[in-house]
C-alpha cells in the first residue's frame, strides 16, 4: 500500500507527477493558510507533509501525526515548524536553502535601488497624474549608492550574496554577525566586521538577513531607529517580525529615518489600510524574495527530494536538527 502524503498547497506539475508515482497524495484547496482544524484532521494518518512558510506546524499539530515521518517545507525559513518537538518525535524536517540565495539577494538590492532612486514613488506620481512639469535641479532627487555604507545584519548565504552586489556598486560594506566570518571571506567581499551598535549608527543602508528568534523579535524598534542616521534606509527581506512595524511607520512618518524597503511583514498579507501603505518613503513588495521562475522550480525539486528521503527514514538533503 502506498504511503500517504498531504500538501497544504499545490506544487509544480512535474513535482506532483513524481509524488503520485510513489505515494497516495492529497492537496489542500481553499483557504490559505490551511485552517488548523483541517490540518489537525489530515495529519492523523499521513506519512509525509509538504507545507509552506505561512503554515503553523505547531507541537499540537505534530502530536496528531502518529505515522508522520517527515515534514518538508517549501521555504528557506523553518520558524513556522516546532522543530524541537519534531526532533523529539523522530520526525525529519527538510527545507530549501541555497537555491533561493541569489533571488532573495537580488530582491534586497532591488528594494535598495528602488528606495534610493525613488522609482516606485515616481511610478505612482505618473499613474496618479501628478507629474505636471519637468523636474529641475532641486526637484525629486534621490541618492547615489557609490561611496555609501551598506550594513548587513547576518552575513550568511543571502547576506554574502548581497555584499557581492553592493561591492559592484562601489559601496562600503560593513556587517554584524554573532561571530566573525573567515578572514578570507571578509577580504573577498570587502566586508568589515563591526559591533551591532556601529552597524546601526554608521549604515546608510541597513539590510536585515537574520531568522526570527526570541533574540531578534521586533529587534528593530523606535529605540534602534533613533540611533540610525536620519538619512538612512532600512531593507528587510528576512522575517517580518524582526521589525516593529508600528514603530517603523512612526519613524518614517516623522523622518527619523529616510526610508525603507520591505518584502516581509509581521502578518501577511497586509491590507490597504495598513499604516505603512499610506507612506511615500517606503517600497512594499508582497513577499516575493524567492519568486523567480527558476528558483521556484528548484525549490519544488528539493522539497520533493527532502520528502522522499525523510519518508524512507533517511536524512533530507537539507535537514533541520535530525
Amino acid at each position: 500500500m502506498k504511503k500517504k502524503v498531504f500538501l497544504t498547497r499545490t506544487l509544480h506539475d512535474f513535482a506532483l507527477k513524481e509524488l503520485k508515482k510513489k505515494y497516495q497524495i492529497e492537496i489542500h484547496s481553499g483557504q490559505i493558510p490551511i485552517p488548523q482544524t483541517k490540518l489537525r484532521s489530515k495529519i492523523k494518518d499521513i506519512d509525509g507533509l509538504i507545507c509552506f512558510p505561512y503554515d503553523n506546524i505547531s507541537k499540537e499539530i505534530i502530536e496528531e501525526g502518529k505515522n508522520l515521518k517527515v515534514i518538508s517545507t517549501y521555504s528557506v525559513g523553518f520558524d513556522h515548524i516546532d522543530t524541537e518537538y519534531a526532533k523529539k518525535k523522530k520526525i525529519r524536517v527538510g527545507y530549501t536553502p541555497e537555491v533561493l540565495t541569489d533571488a532573495t539577494a537580488d530582491m534586497a538590492f532591488s528594494l535598495l535601488l528602488d528606495i534610493a532612486r525613488r522609482t516606485t514613488e515616481g511610478d505612482r506620481t505618473i499613474r496618479d497624474g501628478k507629474w505636471k512639469e519637468i523636474y529641475g535641479a532641486f526637484d525629486y532627487v534621490g541618492v547615489d549608492l557609490q561611496g555609501k555604507t551598506i550594513g548587513i545584519l547576518g552575513l550568511g548565504r543571502i547576506g554574502s550574496t548581497l555584499a557581492k552586489r553592493a561591492k559592484a556598486f562601489d559601496m562600503k560594506i560593513i556587517y554584524h554577525n554573532r561571530k566573525h566570518v573567515a578572514k578570507s571571506k571578509e577580504e573577498s567581499l570587502g566586508a568589515k566586521y563591526v559591533s551591532f551598535e556601529k552597524l546601526i549608527t554608521e549604515s546608510d543602508f541597513l539590510s536585515i538577513h537574520v531568522p526570527h528568534t526570541k533574540e531578534t523579535d521586533r529587534l528593530f524598534n523606535m529605540k534602534i531607529f533613533k540611533k540610525m542616521k536620519k538619512s538612512s534606509f532600512l531593507i528587510n527581506t528576512s522575517r517580518g517580525k524582526v521589525v516593529n512595524e508600528k514603530d517603523l511607520a512612526m519613524a518614517l512618518k516623522k523622518r527619523i529615518i529616510a526610508g525603507a524597503g520591505l518584502d516581509v511583514f509581521e502578518n501577511e498579507p497586509i491590507k490597504k489600510n495598513h499604516p505603512l501603505v499610506k507612506l511615500s518613503n517606503i517600497v512594499l513588495a508582497p513577499h516575493i524574495g524567492s519568486s523567480t521562475k527558476e528558483t521556484r522550480i528548484k525549490m519544488s525539486e528539493i522539497t520533493v527530494k527532502n520528502l522522499n528521503l525523510g519518508i524512507n527514514g533517511k536524512k533530507p538533503t537539507y535537514s533541520v536538527g535530525y
